[in-house]
């Protein structure tokens, strides 16, 4: 009776597409086929380092310049996906929108990137990059978090929401470049109890990828408390037009 009355209420009620907002036949998690197969999966070759996708498919996996030029506290970094089009956007009214149900959809993803590149046994914790109280009171949630939950629950990989904190406020970085984004956030880092960090492997975990200024600085800090290695993984990466 449960499943039918689903059903009857999905017939009346369907859902839509969070990209393009047309009416979805199935639950597909928000998003419809077409705007699912329009997405750009991060592929080979990429930056060894920072995991940005090289132009070329000739070339051989190798740090980037900006890699290269800039020091990286944390040992390596992957995305999902192209920071456009459909995966843009669902990212954004998920963010902005309180589309919780993508929460789901990301995180089955998530895993799957995971397990592309390391195992369960390739970390002893999992930590979101964190939100200022200040900006955590305004949008109600840190979305580093909610993926960091779902990416524990598929892996089985504890996870610590509170040992890394933001103590200093920063206004939005959007048009900022990548020397200035470091500037912006150097010292706004920190870690609570460095007990809890010292000899681990973690996990670093957050939405979008864009100079690696914020990541890198979170490595920074968690390295500084004694952590054996950090990596990063988040949904997307920005990637600049050439």
């Amino acid at each position: 009776m449960r499943s039918f009355g689903e059903k009857f209420l999905r017939f009346l009620l369907p859902s839509q597409c969070h990209c393009c907002e047309k009416f979805l036949e199935e639950d597909r998690q928000g998003i419809c086929p077409d705007c699912l197969s329009k997405i750009r999966w991060i592929e080979p070759p990429f930056c060894t380092l920072c995991g940005v996708p090289f132009a070329s498919g000739e070339i051989k996996n190798h740090p980037c310049g900006a890699c290269m030029t800039r020091e990286k506290y944390f040992t390596m970094a992957r995305a999902l996906g192209y920071y456009e089009g459909p995966l843009r956007e669902a990212i954004h009214r998920w963010k902005y929108e309180e589309k919780s149900c993508l929460t789901s959809f990301f995180g089955e993803k998530l895993a799957e990137g995971f397990h592309r590149y390391w195992d369960s046994r390739s970390f002893d914790l999992l930590i979101p990059v964190p939100l200022h109280l200040k900006r955590l009171r305004e949008r109600g949630f840190n979305q580093a978090l909610l993926l960091v939950k779902e990416l524990s629950r598929r892996t089985r990989i504890p996870y610590s929401k509170r040992l890394l904190q933001k103590r200093i406020p920063t206004t939005p970085q959007v048009n900022l470049s990548g020397g200035e984004r470091e500037k912006r956030v150097r010292g706004s880092f920190h870690v609570q109890r460095d007990e809890e960090i010292k000899g681990k492997s973690i996990l670093l975990v957050d939405d979008v990828y864009t100079t690696g200024a914020t990541v890198n600085e979170c490595s920074k800090v968690l390295l500084m408390a004694e952590a054996e290695r950090v990596d990063v993984l988040t949904l997307a990466h920005a990637i600049k037009s050439p």
